[in-house]
């Protein structure tokens, strides 16, 4: 019996037809699924990512607050003081940048901190970047002086040492997959140089028996202000870290303001550093994020800029805390105005340098230990400085001080980005200087960076005199933000 085929020849064509225009369909949806991954999924090569969080470092009630002339114990917690950390990974190398509410912690607690990092972690020292904020209500962790070396940290030391580990190490646990953008904006209502020249010579004596050229926080409104001493700089740069899909993971943003103050006396807050982490989470609709959202304010060249305009004789008057939040608030606004229009990248080169500078400390000159030794024998006599007895203790002090103090200086790269650390109330000059000539695209310098030695006037500037440049304020050599410039210049062009 002759057998009939199942499928005629026609039929068998239509069936070839099919499954040819089948496979070929399948082809172009895995080419199109392909070509839709991130950049990081379509290689072999590394994975971009990163990993954030908080520690608290709230301090306990009867501590010391410093941020005015004479210390004070800390009666209330307004808004709890938190050290944020931001860990980036390229593959390859990690970097950890934390920022902590506090008015200026010396290099032995970071160093602690860095330590036990190492140790739990292997990250390199040189890629751990740690600063304070200089907030003025937040309660100290210097120790004596700023010069001299502490032998071992005090109780809180060590409790702001190991949270600022913990934070890096949490942090760590948190890298996911992720993009990084980074971008600047101005906002340039809230800086002004609070240095002053002033015709009047009875706004510009100094402790020490002399009279400067310039005056810092002169009186609102005075006939005898001239001009300011030196320039601001308004620019707020940040660096955006989301994950793939989109989802916030922190931000960190720089602005050349120093604290904004407002607070009641014997409280302890953040300042607007703080309110600026809350608001930028707001704006980014990070609020429910899993795990929790970053904000990071860090502090850049504002060692002679504060947001006081002191021609205005008729400053509006704030409520406690109103001040320091409109200023976050703003701030805030012009990141999250300019954040959608930076672009992201699956993947950017992370780089790192750091190297010691040795400074010399400066002493107290023989004219300046008579001056005191004579206030010291007439003791009756109304002092010619309210801050005399003041200064004359730091200078006593200046006396058991080392002849030289060792810095560290430290640059990041985060692709075309830099990011320069200066440990010292930098002023804003130096930033400009180095946002001129540093070899990258876009940088930023953070202050009180790896250590707090005090404040850094430029050589210039201590020709004028003022507090900053007073001995006892300023302990280092005056021509130190020199050196300072030309090493963080040395350490950008070695991480090309």
């Amino acid at each position: 019996m002759k057998s009939t085929p199942l499928t005629s020849p026609a039929t068998r064509r239509d069936c070839v037809s099919t499954s040819a225009r089948l496979a070929i369909a399948a082809t172009a949806f895995f080419v199109i699924c392909i070509t839709a991954l991130p950049v990081s999924a379509q290689t072999d090569g590394p994975t971009f990512r990163a990993g954030a969080a908080t520690s608290n470092i709230t301090p306990p009630l009867g501590q010391m607050i410093v941020g005015g002339w004479e210390p004070m114990p800390a009666q209330h917690i307004h808004d709890e003081l938190h050290a944020r950390c931001l860990v980036l990974d390229d593959g390859t190398t990690k970097l950890a940048i934390v920022i902590c509410d506090n008015v200026g912690i010396p290099h032995e607690v970071f160093d602690a901190a860095k330590a036990t990092i190492h140790e739990a972690t292997e990250i390199p020292i040189a890629n751990l970047m740690m600063a304070s904020t200089h907030t003025h209500s937040a309660t100290t962790a210097r120790g004596e002086s700023k010069v001299i070396r502490q032998s071992e940290l005090t109780e809180y030391q060590q409790f702001l040492a190991s949270r600022i580990a913990d934070g890096v190490r949490r942090a760590l646990n948190h890298l996911q997959p992720a993009k990084i953008g980074w971008g600047s904006v101005d906002e340039p209502s809230e800086v002004f140089n609070r240095r002053w020249f002033v015709t009047d010579p009875q706004l510009a004596t100094n402790p020490f028996g002399g009279i400067d050229q310039v005056r810092m926080n002169p009186p609102r409104g005075h006939a005898a202000l001239d001009r300011q001493a030196g320039p601001v700089d308004p620019e707020v740069s940040f660096v955006s870290v989301q994950s793939l899909n989109g989802n916030p993971i922190a931000l960190l943003a720089n602005y050349s303001l120093h604290y904004v103050g407002g607070v009641p006396r014997n409280e302890v807050s953040a300042d607007y550093f703080g309110y600026f982490a809350r608001a930028i989470e707001k704006r980014l609709g990070a609020t429910e994020s899993t795990p929790a959202f970053v904000g990071m304010l860090s502090n850049g060249t504002s060692g002679d800029v504060n947001n006081i305009d002191f021609r205005d004789k008729n400053p509006k008057r704030y409520a406690s805390y109103e001040k320091m939040q409109e200023v976050a608030n703003k701030i805030a606004d012009r990141v999250y105005d300019a954040h959608g229009g930076i672009e992201f990248h699956d993947w950017v080169k992370l780089s790192a340098a750091s190297t010691p500078l040795t400074l010399k400390v400066r002493k107290p000159t023989q004219e300046m230990r008579d001056y005191f030794e004579a206030l010291a024998k007439n003791s009756d006599q109304s002092p010619r400085h309210r801050r005399e007895a003041i200064y004359a203790k730091r200078i006593a002090k200046l006396d058991e001080a080392p002849d030289t103090v060792e810095i560290q200086l430290q640059t990041f790269g985060i692709g075309d980005l830099g990011i320069a650390a200066i440990p010292f109330e930098t002023f804003t000059e130096t930033g400009l200087e180095l946002k001129s000539k540093a070899p990258t695209k876009q940088m930023f310098t953070i202050e009180l960076a790896n250590g707090s030695f005090g404040y850094l006037p430029t050589p210039r500037q201590h020709r004028f005199g003022g507090y900053e440049t007073w001995l006892g304020t300023n302990s280092v050599q005056e021509d130190a933000s020199e050196r300072i410039v030309e090493t963080l210049l040395g350490l950008f062009e070695s991480m090309k």
